[in-house]
């Protein structure tokens, strides 16, 4: 049991530096001064879709590394 938590904390923690990274910028940049930030709106939908994805694969780290962490499991 002990070997299936680690495995799946090993795939959340690949999969949470993958979404992180999938993330779009939170500033404007240099875009905001012309005011061409407002073009790229409609990213809106999916970003909400990563942002729970991302969130899960959290939850599930957090939580395998208190299973492991506090001995829970052995």
């Amino acid at each position: 049991m002990v070997t299936f938590i680690w495995i799946l904390q090993i795939i959340s923690a690949i999969f949470s530096i993958i979404l992180v990274l999938l993330h779009s910028p939170k500033g404007d940049g240099i875009a905001g001064i012309g005011g061409a930030s407002q073009l790229f709106t409609s990213q809106k939908s999916a970003e909400k879709g990563l942002n729970k994805v991302t969130a899960v694969f959290a939850g599930i780290f957090v939580l395998t590394t208190f299973l492991l962490g506090f001995g829970i499991i052995k």
